[in-house]
Parts: C-alpha cells; structure tokens; sequence
C-alpha cells in the first residue's frame, strides 16, 4: 500500500534528487575542472568534450522520457536515474582514464535528465493532484542548491588538501545521504486515468518557436555552467577565486526561482522570459569586456539568477499546458536544450585550447542569447495574434 507523504515532503525530496542528479552528477564537474587540468593531465579541449558528453547523457535520457507514456515506469525509471548519479560520480576518482571518465559524464547525464524531466513532471503532477498552485519554483531549487553544494564542497575539500581524487569521493559521500532522502520522499507515480495522455497540449506552432528559443537558452547554460570556474581562474589577478563566483552562482540561483515566479504571476510567462533572457546576456558580456573580479562576479551573479528561470519558467509552462503527461512535454521540449547542450561545450573548449581565451566563446553565447530572445519575442506576437 503506497505510502501518504505531504506536499513539503515530496519536494524535499524532489529537491535531495536535484542537487544530486545535477549538482553532483553534473555540477560537481565545473569546481573541479581546473584541479583535473592541473593534476590530471586534462586538457581544454577534453575538457568541453567530457562535457559534450555528460549533455549527450542528458538528450539520451530526454529522448527516453519524452517516448515513455507508462506512468509507473517514469517513476521507476526516476529512481533508477538517482541511483545512476552516484555511480556517475563515483566512477570520476576511480582512474585517471579519460573512457571512464566518458563513461561517468554519460551517465551523469542521464541521470540528470531522470532528475530534471521525470522528476519535475512527477512533483507537478503531484502537486496538482494536491490542488497547490502548479509552479516548479520550489522545485528547482535544487540546481541552486546544487550548485552551492558542488561549490561549498570543493572548497571544504580544498582546505582538507585532497587530490582530484579526494574531492570525488567526498560528493560520493554526500550523495548517499542525498539518495537516501530522495529515495524515502520520491513523488508517488500518478493514476493512469488521471487526465488523458495529450489533453490541453499545446499547438505544434507554439512548440516549434519555444523549442527553438529553448535550444539558445540551452547555450547560454551550458557554456557558463562547464567554464564559470576556468574563466575566472584562467584570469591572472583571478587565481583561485573561481569557486567563489561559482558558489556565488548557486546563492544567486536558490531565491531567485521564488523571485520568477512572481515576475511570471504579475507581467506574465512570455515577458517573465524575456526579461530573464535580457539578464543573461549581460550575464555573458561582463566577463567579456572586462577581466576584473567585479566583472566575474557581476556575471556569475546574473547568470545564477537567470538561467534558474529560463528553466523553471519554460518547463513550468510546457508542463501545465499538457496536464495528461507534463514530464514528456518537458522532455520533448528539452531536447533542443540537449542538442545545445553537447555542440557548445565542445566548440568553446576548442577554441580556448585554440586561443587561449573563453573571450570568443562569451561573445558567440551573447549573440546566440540574443537570438532566442528575438525567437520568443516573435513567440508573444504570435500569440497576442491568436496565430500560436
């Protein structure tokens, strides 16, 4: 007999899922990049191939939630996704060996997509069921938070002079008491008859237009989540402040979901997203016109403030336009944000290996940012017209 778990426990639990099938599984990846690059012969251009990887892991995991309609089997395979995260990470330390460490990213990556996708879906669901408002913002707190926890725990591991090596297993660590809670609090699998599977979904013109302005929002995540920290500390007055700005991300990233979701309420989704679009390509610009700390922690700042709502906004929305099944329109939708996800990494470490500077790889996001913008701005005329 399923268990009775309140509201605040199923997103306790969604949230324990979150920082570790992103914050470690994923995240952990950003703090310790430039420790492997010292100590473990990682290049740039591996570098962003690894990540290339963990978001190919990602679209995977997309793809198999967005073709899965079985309710049950999402829940299980959400499990299944969290368990797959601590493994991911404790494959990291296990050898310097660049196929393990593809391995780990990969299935890092779907793990986040199980936590992301099946698990915001299976929590909205949830909460809807519940009759709360159906918003994702305390939810996703979690990728804050995981990105506080990867930063705060690098940084204590730091102070204890662990390897590359030691800082790994310290996540492991963590993220057996992490599975623990997400395990005991997962969000209960839906009744198959709650709502017909497509009901209210949205029009195919609608999607094709958010699927196009999420895959630039996909960019411009990506590229600041895998190098926020070997920007700051490839700065020569910078040195070993990177997991400051991205500790500073994460702190930035925990409020600010609660923060859009009334900008969302009082101007509206399409507006809300628009304006968080605006921010991160400040976001982006300031570390590029500008090497000093000031620069890096302004954008650092911006970028943990917008991109939690570019996320939690655009899935929030798919998802209560199709109630039948929100986690599979979240995850159609998301592989555009996938697709960005495994080409930018790759093409920014190339060219920093290439040049020495993440400088072209700031400005190529800025100008892709600035298209999805335009995308979504075509998006709300379009709907202001009754044409999506």
């Amino acid at each position: 007999m399923p268990r009775e778990l309140h509201p605040w426990q199923v997103s306790t639990g969604g949230i324990a899922g979150l920082i570790l099938s992103i914050g470690l599984a994923r995240f952990a990846y950003t703090p310790l990049l430039p420790l492997m690059q010292q100590q473990a012969g990682l290049g740039d251009a591996m570098g962003g191939t690894l990540a290339a990887i963990n978001y190919a892991g990602y679209m995977s995991g997309a793809l198999l939630a967005a073709w899965i309609d079985d309710p049950r089997w999402r829940a299980r395979l959400y499990l299944w996704g969290m368990l797959l995260g601590l493994i991911a990470t404790a494959l990291m330390p296990l050898a310097p060996n660049l196929a393990l460490w593809a391995l780990s990213r990969y299935l890092g990556g779907l793990s986040g997509a199980a936590g992301m996708l099946l698990g915001s879906g299976l929590v909205l669901g949830f909460l809807m069921r519940a009759g709360r408002r159906p918003e994702l913002g305390v939810h996703f707190m979690g990728l804050g938070l995981g990105i506080v926890v990867s930063a705060l725990g690098a940084m204590a591991m730091d102070r204890l002079g662990l390897d590359w090596a030691g800082h790994w297993w310290g996540f492991v660590v963590i993220g057996v008491a992490l599975l623990a809670v997400t395990w005991w609090w997962r969000p209960p699998a839906p009744p198959p008859t709650t709502v017909a599977v497509g009901a209210g979904a949205p029009s195919a013109t609608w999607m094709r237009w958010m699927l196009a302005s999420y895959f630039c929002a996909g960019w411009g995540f990506v590229i600041s989540a895998t190098f926020t920290v070997a920007i700051v500390e490839r700065q020569p007055l910078l040195k070993g402040q990177g997991p400051w700005a991205w500790l500073l991300v994460g702190l930035a990233a925990t409020p600010a979901v609660f923060l859009w979701d009334r900008v969302a309420r009082r101007i509206g989704d399409l507006n809300a997203l628009l304006t968080a679009f605006a921010l991160q390509i400040l976001a982006v610009v300031l570390p590029a016109v500008s090497g000093s700390l000031a620069a890096a922690l302004g954008g650092a700042l911006l970028y943990g403030a917008t991109f939690i709502g570019l996320v939690s906004l655009t899935l929030a929305l798919v998802g209560r336009r199709s109630p039948g099944n929100p986690g599979k329109a979240m995850a159609r939708l998301t592989l555009s944000y996938g697709v960005a996800q495994v080409t930018a990494p790759a093409l920014a470490g190339a060219m920093a290996q290439a040049s020495g500077s993440y400088q072209a790889a700031l400005w190529i996001t800025a100008v892709v940012l600035t298209a999805g913008m335009l995308i979504l701005w075509r998006l709300r005329a379009l709907e202001q017209s009754g044409k999506a």
